[in-house]
């Protein structure tokens, strides 16, 4: 055990050293400050950067140094990367294909993803100097279209938090505000972007890991239906998990790169790349509405998932959404769908059901975890007797039956358990779009979080609650989120007589500070069915054109 532990901090020396290093051996430009060239680098739009590289008005080269001395500048501020690749990019950059959709645009990739010769160790000491020995299919796909991977983003370890942290790396800092998280697990991935160090890089989502930390950093990101973006040969902490499955889903800093970046890789034909795509080419037809017949598309708004309600902050950007809708004529209704808790409990314990094992088979010795998936895994791994005796004591003492009835399904199951619980899935979902298709509705509305970042350390209690996210990953939904506004303290206190519902609420509205918290962005999600990725694209232009027309207009953190 001791030998165990020395040989963990050990590799977490030895990579933060190489990390270091690496930063270090880059050529001198690389240190400089930020100049004209590369600041009217960084303003251009990635069709921008396309454009002139497919015109050779633009070097691949130019764009990469410019890029990567911002990347420095976001990490050195909030510690953002894991992986620096900038010296090898320079080889990809000169040899990158000019002529294709993303033609010398760098992107940044989640620890997750696999580059032949660099680790995707994902936070854990044990995986630490073993690289890849192949690319992805994603990262063959974004080099054939052009693109240069330039560097990798920092995660929690495990991916099951929604901070980003580890032993390994350090911990990412909210790029608004050191005191806070960035969110997870694509956290290190939103505060790069926040900062101008990308304009588009890749993550996943299996409860909301693209979506909350974009929400947390005032990003966009849209987390893809299964199918859709390639995910084979890259690394994961519960591989074979697929009760819900995690997807790999791009972010970016704005809006129209979003959309850029998704039709380019449409484009490119994922399912010739990976044999999980479906065959299904960039679709269009959901931008001619709004070319002809005006606002005809029906909005169903989630107030509440049963659990948590939305803090202040998170609802006054929701009821802004939907007051410019409706000023545009749009029809918004009040959502009354099939539970959201029950898909909570269905999805928890999918996610659990093998007691957290796998995930933290990987962790050594005195390796940290967070605190919340401890809690979840602790639970999970109590004798049957124990855990029926506490969620007895919770139900009948404490009288708080939505903590009881999550903790209920908190074990490992046996694969005799376990396909009831898949047939619960199949069936919730059934219900789901009866529900759609009787209301005819186009978008769901709702919050990406019930609290905008929480505080660094929050996971133990805010891991309970991902109800607004991983609803739609239990639903297999495309949904995106976009920035709206910032926690305002003059506006968004609690209301004085607040009281909780059940624990859970209390514990994180323990957590909610406007004061503490002001300036922080908030977002909000729009779901759309499953595949239907470019309609929900348009249903977030929709919203954001809205927002504009009302004079509400997000102002992202200045990149230079």
């Amino acid at each position: 055990m001791l030998f165990s532990y020395l040989a963990h901090r050990k590799a977490c020396k030895a990579k933060q050293d190489e990390r270091r290093n690496r930063i270090d051996q880059l050529p001198a430009y690389y240190k400089e400050p930020i100049g004209l060239r590369d600041a009217t680098i960084l303003a251009h739009p990635i069709s921008a950067l396309v454009k002139g590289v497919k015109a050779g008005e633009i070097d691949p080269s130019d764009i990469l140094k410019a890029y990567g001395k911002q990347a420095l500048c976001a990490h050195a501020q909030t510690n953002c990367l894991t992986e620096i690749m900038i010296l090898s990019a320079e080889t990809w950059a000169k040899d990158c294909n000019k002529k294709g959709p993303l033609a010398g645009v760098p992107v940044s990739l989640k620890d997750t993803v696999a580059i032949a010769g660099w680790d995707s160790s994902i936070g854990y000491s044990a995986w630490a100097g073993k690289p890849m020995q192949k690319d992805s299919a994603l990262v063959r796909l974004l080099r054939d279209a052009g693109a240069v991977p330039y560097v990798k983003t920092n995660i929690p370890i495990t991916l099951m938090s929604g901070e980003s942290w580890s032993d390994l790396f350090g911990r990412t800092t909210n790029p608004h505000k050191a005191t806070h998280t960035c969110g997870g697990s694509t956290g290190g991935e939103a505060a790069l972007l926040a900062l101008g160090g990308s304009r588009i890089g890749v993550g996943t989502d299996v409860a909301g890991s693209v979506r909350i930390p974009a929400h947390c950093s005032g990003v966009y990101s849209i987390k893809a239906s299964v199918g859709r973006f390639p995910r084979t040969g890259n690394s994961s902490g519960i591989p074979g998990q697929e009760g819900v499955p995690s997807v790999y889903s791009p972010m970016a800093r704005t809006l129209e790169d979003l959309g850029t970046f998704w039709k380019a890789v449409m484009s490119m034909a994922p399912w010739q790349y990976d044999y999980s795509c479906i065959v299904k080419p960039w679709d269009n037809s959901f931008w001619a509405p709004r070319e002809v017949g005006g606002p005809s598309m029906k909005w169903g708004v989630l107030w509440d998932d049963e659990v948590i309600a939305p803090s202040p902050a998170c609802k006054r950007a929701l009821e802004t959404v939907v007051d410019v809708l409706r000023q545009r004529g749009y029809e918004v209704v009040d959502l009354h769908p099939p539970s959201p808790y029950e898909g909570l409990k269905i999805a928890s314990q999918l996610l659990i059901a093998d007691g957290g094992r796998t995930a933290l088979s990987h962790i050594s010795p005195g390796e940290s975890n967070d605190t919340g998936v401890e809690q979840a895994v602790r639970m999970a791994s109590l004798p049957a007797w124990v855990r029926l005796l506490y969620v007895w004591y919770v139900r009948y003492i404490k009288r708080d039956e939505i903590y009881a009835g999550l903790l209920d399904g908190f074990h490992e199951r046996s694969v005799y358990d376990y396909w009831p619980l898949i047939a619960q899935r199949e069936d919730y979902r059934r219900r789901w779009f009866e529900m759609l298709q009787e209301e005819k509705l186009d978008f769901v509305l709702t919050v990406p979080n019930s609290m905008p970042a929480l505080p660094h350390n929050g996971m133990k209690d805010g891991v309970k609650a991902f109800g607004y996210t991983l609803l739609f990953n239990l639903l297999d939904y495309s949904a995106g989120v976009l920035p709206v506004t910032h926690v305002d303290a003059s506006q968004d206190e609690l209301p004085a007589g607040f009281k909780p519902r059940n624990s859970i609420e209390k514990a994180v509205y323990k957590m909610y500070d406007a004061k503490a918290m002001h300036g922080l962005p908030v977002g909000v999600q729009v779901v759309g069915r499953r595949l239907e990725e470019e309609k929900v694209l348009c249903g977030m232009e929709i919203v954001e054109d809205s927002l504009a027309s009302a004079g509400v207009i997000y102002k992202p953190l200045n990149s230079s």
